[in-house]
């Protein structure tokens, strides 16, 4: 009897793409290739948009209007050029020029679309030298995509995310920083609520933390026209990785005119942010000279920030931006919870000035560049008795000035890639809603301290702990070894030691008198 043939796994979109991505490896550095990649994919989306809008035209009988930009901005589509369209690059992609091509398509929409100013590659397939063949395969592969074919489920953006994460595993240490694992992103935003107001972030790589507030938003039947959306990033590539993935979902953004460095060129120097979202570098060395602002007002009423870190120059520059009701969020390396110096000194006066309203400590290998585990930290600048309204339903906060929220989630987390750790969603909502329990306890009156997870801690005893924010210097661990005598304990272990030692000795003696009884010396 004939076996029967086991089936397969269906690939998804996703990997069935990238498998056809990864095979530009050997051409060019997956540093460089994410750009062509999801260049393609913008280009192939923006041009479906653009067909779509244009067959509406035709359909209510303006036809006499097909090539006017403005009757495709007005309904968020960006105009396309005969020889920008997919339809153009499909023709000509077994051509040598194809690169060419593609370059000229780019730079086309660019300036013919404001809002895509700085946002495309500039001449990046002809420098990059890919083999024509290559390119016309990834061309073919993506041609298959659908990319309207489903609103509900955001085809391209999910094409997207997928892309932006399996680059930073790729990439490994100090190359993936432009992408922040999605469930931390989701975390912050299910703790902060980002629902009405200004959010910002002061390094915002390819723009996750908007992209997860604005989805927040729509999950909590809210109005996108109610958030208006500061960034800013350093770096020149995922700064335009950071306005193309937010066009392709129609989000609107201010990211400044260009890619620069939030300490000495801020872009949004006068902006004061009701959510703050950010994953700021760890650790960073030598941000600022010696002598470089160390008048500057983001510090004022704080110690200057050491040269040698910049994560409470990251924090005092938050601390800044916050407006008088403002939240922020944000990702920090553990040292900060505890270091000596200046360091100290800022971490002192924020304690005092009532600014750190929880410290949330996350799971070992959330991230694709680092395995230690790290800090989500969250600022409020009102945690007075107030009133606020989300999702149409009113929400009473208990006054917490004078006590910070600990939370341990380093037990929490789920395996995924076989190496990395993501917090689930149901699990994103239990320590959220923990969360706004603590918030509103003289309201519904159900957080409690639970050991080895979460403690409220009074001004108190954050002072009788030197003002550390190490959350096991506050959340109860369970003596588990309470009732072993360690003492008879280890004397047994020593006398059973004794006995394999002895009787070690005695067989190896009787082995050397059994072989010496033969004739022979051992």
């Amino acid at each position: 009897m004939a076996k029967k043939a086991k089936n397969k796994k269906q690939k998804s979109l996703e990997e069935t793409l990238w498998d056809s991505a990864d095979k530009l490896r050997g051409s060019v550095e997956p540093s460089e290739y994410k750009h062509v990649v999801l260049s393609l994919i913008f280009l192939k989306f923006a041009s479906e948009k653009f067909e779509h809008r244009q067959q509406e035209l035709i359909d209510d009988g303006k036809k006499k209007y097909v090539e006017m930009v403005e009757f495709y901005t007005m309904k968020n589509v960006f105009y396309l050029p005969t020889k920008s369209r997919w339809s153009y690059i499909k023709k000509h992609a077994k051509q040598d020029d194809i690169a060419v091509k593609l370059d000229t398509a780019l730079s086309t929409i660019e300036k013919n679309n404001k809002a895509l100013k700085g946002a495309l590659p500039d001449n990046y397939f002809s420098r990059l030298g890919l083999e024509a063949s290559k390119l016309a395969a990834l061309i073919d592969t993506i041609n298959n995509i659908h990319t309207l074919k489903d609103k509900e489920q955001d085809i391209v953006g999910r094409i997207y995310e997928y892309f932006l994460r399996k680059f930073a595993i790729k990439e490994g240490k100090s190359k993936g920083e432009f992408y922040t694992p999605k469930s931390i992103v989701n975390l912050i935003a299910e703790i902060i609520e980002p629902y009405k107001g200004k959010i910002y972030d002061p390094c915002c790589g390819s723009g996750g933390m908007f992209v997860q507030s604005m989805k927040f938003v729509e999950s909590h039947q809210g109005n996108q026209k109610n958030i208006s959306i500061y960034g800013q990033e350093y770096t020149k590539t995922t700064y335009k990785l950071a306005k193309m993935n937010l066009a392709i979902r129609g989000i609107a953004a201010n990211l400044g005119d260009y890619a620069a460095n939030t300490f000495s060129d801020d872009r949004h120097s006068d902006v004061k942010a009701d959510y703050i979202m950010a994953n700021p570098p760890f650790n960073q060395k030598d941000w600022r000279a010696s002598d470089e602002l160390t008048d500057d007002a983001r510090w004022a009423g704080y110690d200057v920030p050491p040269v040698s870190n910049a994560n409470y120059g990251w924090i005092l520059h938050m601390a800044s931006k916050l407006s008088t009701n403002g939240v922020a969020g944000f990702i920090l390396a553990n040292g900060a919870l505890s270091g000596g110096g200046e360091e100290y000194k800022i971490r002192r006066k924020m304690i005092e000035n009532d600014l750190v309203e929880a410290i949330i400590v996350l799971p070992r290998d959330m991230f694709y560049t680092t395995d230690i585990s790290v800090t989500l930290w969250i600022l409020n600048k009102n945690k007075k008795k107030r009133k606020a309204k989300l999702n149409g339903v009113s929400k009473d906060y208990r006054d917490r000035t004078g006590e910070v929220l600990f939370v341990d989630l380093r037990r929490w987390g789920s395996e995924y890639e076989k190496k990395f750790i993501e917090i689930v969603p149901e699990d994103i909502t239990k320590i959220a809603t923990n969360f706004h329990n603590w918030q509103q306890n003289g309201h519904n009156k159900s957080y409690k301290n639970i050991p080895e997870y979460c403690y409220s801690a009074s001004l108190e005893e954050l002072k009788a702990n030197d003002y550390s924010l190490v959350p096991s210097k506050y959340i109860e661990f369970i003596d588990r070894d309470g009732d072993i005598d360690f003492d008879k304990e280890m004397k047994q272990i020593q006398k059973t030691f004794k006995t394999i030692l002895t009787d070690e000795v005695e067989s190896q003696t009787e082995l050397r008198n059994a072989f010496k009884g033969l004739g022979y010396e051992v």
